[in-house]
């Protein structure tokens, strides 16, 4: 699904949206993470366009070798490009295992052993490293959800990947974000790599996940029809819980 007629006003304009953010918050710096993937190349990329100082991480844990070559070439592109950039890199992978390891001593596997809480933990982590930096550096955490991820399906992890301070990708579709990606210069390899949240070790992609592609879930949610309406029903319905605000007593409800 494509609404954009032109991507290099686009580019121009969510770089003037990080930057008045910026201004009106007193932001010193941004912080993103780099997972090899469209969104997050996408993500860094506007960011670095803004002229401030970014901090671009790298983090890998337990993923494939492909993924983590992909991070790291774009971490490279970036540092190369913008020199505003900063690029940095911790391996998670031990202290992910630290943490298991831990948490199966104290617990028996009825409260260890879910696979995905497990995937959901890796990115959890991912998070509080990112949240560290940027305390550290008086920055904010950039997020790289697209429209379907945040709004349609619900496909990320609550206080993981969802737990970001601005979102500049979340109201373009995948579709988009892809030729956003494009005007950008973001290496092709890149822009043409199988959508993966990279939390799983066998390699599962998003659309092994959630049954059906990014193009198909974009075209029931204009539509409201098509192959991927199944897919996108299950998926809001399972996840409304990250996608809603969360519930707030209210006071009145007693006086």
């Amino acid at each position: 699904m494509n609404r954009v007629k032109d991507y290099r006003s686009l580019a121009i304009d969510v770089v003037g949206w990080l930057c008045k953010y910026a201004n009106d918050n007193k932001v010193q710096s941004f912080v993103v993470g780099v997972s090899g993937g469209i969104d997050s190349a996408v993500s860094s990329t506007l960011a670095a366009k803004t002229g401030r100082p970014v901090y671009a991480l790298g983090m890998p844990l337990n993923q494939s070798k492909d993924q983590e070559t992909l991070s790291d070439s774009h971490l490279y592109w970036l540092e190369c490009n913008y020199p505003n950039v900063k690029r940095l890199k911790a391996d998670l992978s031990e202290t992910y295992a630290k943490l298991m390891t831990d948490l199966t001593k104290e617990f028996t596997m009825e409260y260890t052993g879910n696979p995905m809480a497990k995937a959901n933990t890796k990115s959890r982590l991912r998070m509080v490293t990112l949240y560290h930096v940027a305390a550290n550096v008086g920055g904010i955490v950039v997020g790289t959800g697209n429209k379907v991820e945040d709004y349609g399906v619900g496909f990320y992890t609550k206080y993981g990947d969802g737990g970001v301070d601005i979102a500049p990708l979340a109201d373009l579709y995948k579709t988009e974000v892809r030729e956003l990606g494009r005007e950008l210069g973001v290496i092709p390899e890149i822009i043409t790599a199988t959508p993966t949240d990279g939390l799983w070790e066998d390699g599962r992609n998003d659309e092994d996940q959630i049954g059906a592609s990014y193009e198909q879930l974009e075209e029931a949610m204009e539509t409201g029809a098509g192959p991927g309406l199944e897919a996108l029903q299950k998926f809001y319905a399972q996840n409304r819980h990250k996608i809603d605000p969360i519930p707030t007593y209210k006071l009145e409800y007693l006086i």
